[in-house]
């Protein structure tokens, strides 16, 4: 049996690597005063079709949908950001806070070609501002993606930032870049006559080169955008500045999905071929009200940690835990007293491993020099006859006998040579 095509398995040599991640994430964001939140994998197909837009390529061609067998469509989540709102609202955390901080980190799933960073199932880390209007709080979650992509060493990136304006704004752009394109359809490559239609702004996104060259002369959104999207734009790269959080503009830049407004941002690097966004993200002031809820303006973003994973493991000096004592045992009364040993040695956090193979000292003592634990801890039957235990220090060779009483001071005391050399 194989895994299906496009998921893959995480191995113990690798979530060492993930669960340092969440470490990290986790203390960053809870000096914010960020909080985790969990969703559920499936939703209802419908909010993932109201929120993202049925115009996107997610919603056309990714979801992974099923009818269930109460004839329900559900859906395994594609975002995290549909999910979040939805729980915002139905939990009515709103009563409980003005402000809500939240963070997710979890599995999202899409129908796409598999390849490098891009798996059909796939993590995503997300961080949402629920409840300011401020361009303080765009700043503050861009400042906390930078914050988190610092700490894991990932330092060969660019930011790039733009305004998308309102719904009302981007509305009339949208027709007038609809007319412009119209005279060169033909020309557009193929994705893009696609998009003309349906979702026209997703052009801007195209890597097409003769489609780029026809955009050079195309309208500039910039020029539709009014006071109040300038001087939220204007603000929040000013307080980039103060945070000397190095950005670029670019009037390109559009998000894939339907509930963005006013900022929009990515975080790229040139280390991953064409898979070159490692977080994106925006404000999304209407999505809440649009689900249902109260009117709630909200930023936020996400990133991939497939992606992530690529650029940093290589930069993160974490090693497998290290196995302090390997206990080779014999003799069914031996078998029976280490128990007592293990409670105390779970106690006192003494990392160990219990040889379960029945084999002779001499293979036990053979997987114990390959466990590279610090020492072998030896229970047989002259140790149970005698009250005693033998240690053989493995990094140095020496073997120690101590009494049984003496070796359980010695670990309370935290005066045994294992706990002066972990």
């Amino acid at each position: 049996m194989q895994p299906l095509r496009g998921t893959r398995d995480i191995l113990p040599n690798e979530t060492i690597f993930w669960q340092y991640i969440y470490n990290t994430v986790l203390r960053i964001l809870t000096t914010s005063s960020y909080r985790e939140i969990r969703t559920p994998i499936l939703e209802s197909t419908s909010l993932f079709k109201r929120s993202i837009g049925n115009g996107t390529d997610i919603v056309n061609k990714e979801m992974y949908s099923l009818i269930d067998q109460g004839n329900r469509e559900i859906t395994l989540r594609p975002e995290g950001t549909a999910s979040i709102a939805r729980s915002f609202i139905s939990n009515k955390l709103y009563q409980e806070s003005q402000i809500n901080r939240l963070w997710y980190l979890g599995p999202m799933f899409r129908y796409e070609r598999p390849q490098s960073g891009r798996q059909r199932q796939f993590h995503q880390l997300g961080v949402e501002c629920i409840g300011s209007i401020s361009p303080m709080a765009d700043t503050e979650v861009i400042h906390m993606a930078i914050k988190i992509l610092t700490q894991l060493n990932c330092k060969d990136y660019q930011l790039e930032i733009n305004s998308i304006g309102d719904l009302a704004e981007r509305n009339k752009y949208e027709t007038d870049l609809k007319d412009y394109l119209k005279y060169y359809n033909r020309d557009l490559d193929i994705e893009s006559q696609k998009r003309l239609e349906i979702n026209p702004l997703r052009i801007l996104d195209s890597k097409n080169l003769q489609t780029q060259e026809i955009l050079i002369k195309a309208p500039r959104l910039q020029n539709y955008l009014k006071s109040d999207s300038m001087q939220h734009f204007n603000l929040v790269c000013k307080y980039l500045n103060n945070l000397n959080i190095n950005f670029q503009i670019n009037n390109m830049l559009v998000r894939g999905l339907d509930y963005y407004n006013y900022t929009a941002f990515e975080v790229k690097t040139h280390l991953l071929g064409s898979q070159d966004t490692i977080c994106g993200g925006g404000r999304y002031d209407s999505l809440i009200q649009q689900l249902g809820g109260p009117n709630t303006p909200a930023v936020g973003w996400a990133i991939g940690l497939e992606r992530l994973l690529m650029l940093v493991k290589s930069k993160l000096d974490i090693d497998c835990p290290k196995i302090d004592l390997y206990i080779a045992t014999q003799s069914l009364a031996a078998k029976d007293k280490i128990w007592s040993i293990i409670l105390i040695l779970e106690k006192y956090n003494i990392n160990f491993e219990l040889d379960l193979s029945d084999s002779s000292f001499q293979k036990q003592l053979k997987r114990a020099n390959k466990s590279k634990a610090i020492g072998c801890l030896i229970l047989g039957e002259d140790e149970i006859q005698n009250n005693i235990v033998t240690i053989k220090w493995l990094v140095t060779g020496d073997q120690e006998i101590i009494e049984y009483n003496d070796f359980i001071k010695r670990i309370e005391n935290n005066t045994l040579y294992i706990q002066n050399h972990k």
